[in-house]
């Protein structure tokens, strides 16, 4: 055989080997789903790492994961998930959008979610329990009867670049628990920055939870912009950093709840938390007559817990009503320094 014969057959099998000539999916762990095809059936057929592309279109389905490492990426606002006819599996039967599902004992770890909107779910958009290293990245979420994203017993997620609006409750909402009591979860540097989120009942929610930072975020048309719930449960919630965030004119009026007084006006609330920062904030225009209104509010929880050692600093909070900083709490070592406002109750802190 010619030499140049033997180079072209040497270069073929190369070619081969390496996936030139293959699809895509099978060369790369690279799965697309096009209009009128399933998500899930691509999710399920995926292995560990692969990663579904959800082309443009609407979805009318839910997409269950249980698989680590999975990658679900969409074309942004053209990629949109709605409600279907049927409720095909948990997650869908519960409600969500998208779920990312572990078990007792065995978390399902980083998993991504990017790219795509979820909206009109009866529950909630993005809904995620006992996972690790969980990212949710510009993923639109709305018009959601609960949460926008929402995250349990869990550690380490990432959410950025999101926006979450017009959601029955939380845009975002992270919590150790939602069907039981305890002591804060330690989500061991969970992280929610550069989210938008507006026009829902509260903005960021953290509920009985720890070491956490939410920064750089813009929160307005809320009925509360940031609200960090603890209470009696050892260890308690707080130990996080609040820093960076715009919240505006969060001025939506919510009714009260079984849980809750009547909400407007609340720019950043503390209840029952322990050794958090609140620093380089704007908080502006939240005004309302509830408990819990003003800019910076620090308020005995629901159950008496106090908060303790939070330290409120370096935050401009201006034109908030009744009050731009307000602690009505009786706890110890909480301080209010070097913050630019022009009234507060107790006064004296500005």
């Amino acid at each position: 055989m010619k030499k140049r014969n033997i180079k072209v057959l040497v270069t073929v099998a190369v070619l081969s080997a390496s996936g030139c000539g293959m699809s895509s999916a099978s060369a790369t762990g690279s799965h697309e789903v096009r209009p009128g095809e399933s998500i899930q059936k691509a999710v399920d057929a995926a292995q560990p790492g692969d990663t579904v592309v959800v082309l443009p279109g609407t979805y009318r389905e839910s997409v269950l994961v249980t698989k680590p490492g999975l990658t679900l990426r969409g074309s942004g606002s053209r990629t949109v998930l709605r409600p279907g006819a049927k409720a095909a599996d948990a997650c869908a039967k519960a409600g969500n959008g998208i779920c990312v599902q572990g078990r007792a004992g065995q978390t399902v770890d980083g998993v991504r979610v990017e790219s795509l909107t979820v909206s009109g779910f009866k529950k909630n958009g993005v809904w995620a329990s006992r996972t690790d290293r969980l990212t949710v990245r510009r993923v639109t979420s709305e018009h959601n009867g609960v949460w926008g994203i929402a995250q349990e017993r869990s550690t380490r997620g990432a959410f950025t670049g999101n926006t979450a609006r017009a959601n029955g409750d939380a845009g975002i909402f992270i919590a150790n628990t939602i069907d039981e009591e305890g002591g804060a979860t330690d989500t061991r540097g969970t992280e929610a920055r550069d989210n938008t989120l507006t026009d829902n009942r509260i903005g960021f929610t953290a509920r009985r939870v720890r070491n956490l930072s939410v920064h750089d975020n813009t929160v307005t048309g809320n009925c509360t912009g940031v609200f960090v719930v603890g209470d009696e449960g050892k260890p308690q919630a707080g130990a996080m950093t609040i820093k960076s965030n715009a919240i505006t004119g969060n001025n939506k009026f919510c009714s009260a709840t079984e849980r809750l007084p009547a909400l407007q006006g609340s720019g950043i609330v503390l209840t029952g938390a322990a050794d958090t920062k609140v620093r380089s904030n704007t908080v502006r225009d939240n005004s309302g007559a509830s408990p819990m209104s003003g800019g910076v509010v620090l308020f005995k929880s629901f159950v008496g817990m106090k908060n303790t050692g939070n330290t409120i600093s370096g935050n401009v909070v201006l034109g908030n009503k009744p009050a731009d900083l307000a602690n009505g709490d009786t706890g110890k070592g909480n301080s209010f320094t070097d913050n630019v406002c022009a009234k507060s109750a107790p006064a004296g802190m500005c």
